[in-house]
């Protein structure tokens, strides 16, 4: 992927990874528009020469009308990153977990899949172009307090296998980011072992410009997670992972 000739679109790139993402494109010579619903950050990325536009990824007439936004002012966008996306804790014993289960997937699941929707048509008659889906080592390595982020990042993995193969021979590609533990979004409170942004960025950016294109980015720090079961260390991961259930409400034994 040549970074420095790209017109990207970052889909929930207000914060976190996907602000670092858009500013490393832009850095590298691409044309670069962020997309969120944050108005305080969408200013100060207006601010900084970044095309920004509203949107919430769990409304379908908002991911339409930010599409057509875009493409009236970026013509030749090639390529579409779905950055958003929640975190939250639940406890499966509490019936009460499910708004946040249906939040969750609401945003991390079907909001990838209404963004990809909205703009397929457009890349599929290009002829030419890249879907940037983002996953998460939680994905291949579940972390218990965290089950319906972890089923949402799981399911836009499976998604993401299938959307590359129904749009071969298309010229448009799907690529997949799988994140570790990153330094970002509170991260770096929880986990003393989340991966500094800066880092993260700079090593997903030398994988993107590798040729060919990998099909799934994975930084150093995220292998553990993806091939915990090839390498036979799933079980034992999973249950030190499951520790952290102490965090809930009661369940300090």
């Amino acid at each position: 992927m040549d970074l420095s000739k790209r017109t990207v679109l970052v889909v929930g790139g207000t914060s976190g990874i996907g602000r670092e993402l858009a500013r490393r494109f832009a850095a590298a010579g691409s044309t670069v528009a962020v997309a969120g619903r944050n108005p305080r950050a969408l200013s100060e990325l207006s601010g900084e020469g970044f095309g920004t536009f509203g949107i919430d990824v769990t409304d379908s007439s908002s991911v339409a009308s930010a599409r057509d936004a875009v493409l009236a002012r970026y013509p030749a966008l090639d390529t579409v990153v779905t950055m958003s996306g929640v975190m939250l804790v639940e406890d499966l014993r509490d019936p009460a977990h499910f708004a946040a289960m249906e939040t969750t997937i609401d945003t991390n699941l079907l909001g990838t899949v209404r963004v990809v929707d909205a703009f397929t048509p457009h890349l599929v008659r290009r002829g030419a172009g890249t879907f940037i889906t983002v996953t998460s080592g939680i994905a291949f390595l579940p972390f218990p307090p965290m089950p319906g982020y972890a089923a949402s990042k799981a399911a836009v993995h499976a998604y993401s296998e299938a959307l590359r193969a129904q749009l071969d021979g298309t010229g448009v590609g799907v690529v997949e980011l799988v994140p570790p533990a990153v330094a970002t979004a509170g991260q770096e409170k929880v986990n003393p072992h989340a991966l500094p942004l800066d880092d993260f960025a700079t090593e997903v950016m030398q994988l993107l410009s590798a040729d060919p294109t990998p099909r799934e980015v994975l930084v150093k720090g995220v292998l553990m997670h993806r091939w915990a079961e090839r390498d036979g260390t799933y079980d034992d991961l999973v249950a030190q992972r499951s520790k952290a259930l102490a965090m809930l409400a009661g369940r300090e034994d």
